[in-house]
């Protein structure tokens, strides 16, 4: 009963963890998106814990590379995984994870051997990053965050939350022997909890445009839904201090999806302004994502992305058009599910 009501509680805190209770086909994890200010140094680091259909657990930290185009997938025993029942904050191991701070200490398996214990491998990542001016979605007390009124139905396949879309960065890593200074660096981050991911979708975020406060987040998935599926997509752009949402359940319009020769079309509408998103792929390295709460399925996901971004009114007064760089970019699954005509 503990469980329940924990459960229940923290669904207005979508950013602290959801899975109280729950040990069979479930899987959470958290996504940090960090750039130093050069922005010569640009790695994703995801904290997080499985559970498959029989109970088999184990807590992870993915870090995925966004310049090498490499990743690393470090397995914890689930004990080692400590969240706070009241807000974010997550030790793993040698590790912390909250909105506000970063410690890792990771080995470097590249360098594994079968008889190599851990303990003797060389350091892969380690450091200590603050983080600042956290800037989540909203949360409201029908509307939990970015999900919405979705936050509160029970049988959704996964759930998604916005930590920060933009974050400073304050501190240093070493990476690979490199000591690398984050020192007014750029953080994205979000989550993800539930059973699996959907079967396709897109997703594309960047915080490096022209100027510094612009944000911008965007994905669209195939949603289970009571024994059929839609399309369904949110999108977010924050700009001169307001969040312009366009989302499934807010009665936005999905007027087109478009994937082709290397590049991602989409445009939302509602009923006073447009978004035109033009994504250009490029390479990326591969990450392991959930599926019945076991961590068996790849995708692809590039931290060098481009993105246009085109903000209007309907009357065609225009708010906002430039390019995102660093962009986060994911096309996965059998997305022609989701394109339009």
């Amino acid at each position: 009963m503990r469980d329940v009501w924990q459960r229940w509680k923290v669904k207005w805190t979508p950013e602290a963890f959801q899975g109280w209770g729950k040990t069979r086909k479930y899987f959470e994890g958290w996504y940090f998106k960090l750039l130093s200010r050069d922005e010569d140094m640009a790695i994703a680091v995801i904290p997080g814990i499985a559970f498959d259909e029989d109970g088999e657990g184990h807590a992870f930290i993915q870090v995925l590379d966004g310049r090498a185009n490499t990743s690393e997938y470090h397995k914890f025993d689930y004990l080692a995984f400590k969240p706070s029942k009241r807000r974010f904050e997550l030790e793993l191991g040698d590790n912390f994870f909250s909105t506000t701070e970063i410690r890792l200490n990771l080995p470097d398996l590249s360098q594994a051997q079968t008889s190599t214990p851990i303990a003797e491998l060389p350091t892969s990542l380690s450091g200590h990053l603050q983080l600042s001016g956290r800037i989540p979605w909203p949360v409201k007390a029908l509307s939990p965050g970015i999900m919405g009124w979705y936050a509160f139905v029970p049988f959704m396949e996964c759930y998604h939350g916005i930590v920060s879309m933009d974050s400073s960065i304050h501190g240093e890593l070493t990476y690979r022997q490199r000591v690398v200074s984050f020192d007014q660096g750029r953080a994205y981050l979000e989550k993800d909890w539930g059973r699996s991911f959907p079967s396709s979708w897109i997703w594309m975020q960047s915080n490096h445009f022209e100027k510094r406060g612009i944000s911008f987040k965007a994905s669209v998935a195939r949603i289970p839904w009571v024994g059929q599926a839609f399309v369904g997509f949110i999108a977010g752009f924050w700009i001169r201090n307001k969040l312009y949402r366009f989302t499934t359940y807010t009665g936005a319009r999905l007027e087109k999806c478009r994937v082709e020769k290397g590049v991602v079309e989409l445009e939302l509408s509602d009923a006073h302004y447009l978004l035109k998103v033009s994504a250009i792929r490029s390479d990326g390295g591969e990450l392991v994502s959930p599926v019945q709460g076991l961590m068996a399925g790849r995708v692809n996901e590039t931290m060098s992305a481009r993105i246009q971004v085109r903000l209007s009114r309907l009357s065609g007064e225009l708010i906002f058009e430039g390019e995102g760089r660093n962009a986060g970019l994911e096309v996965a699954g059998p997305y022609q599910e989701l394109l339009s005509s």
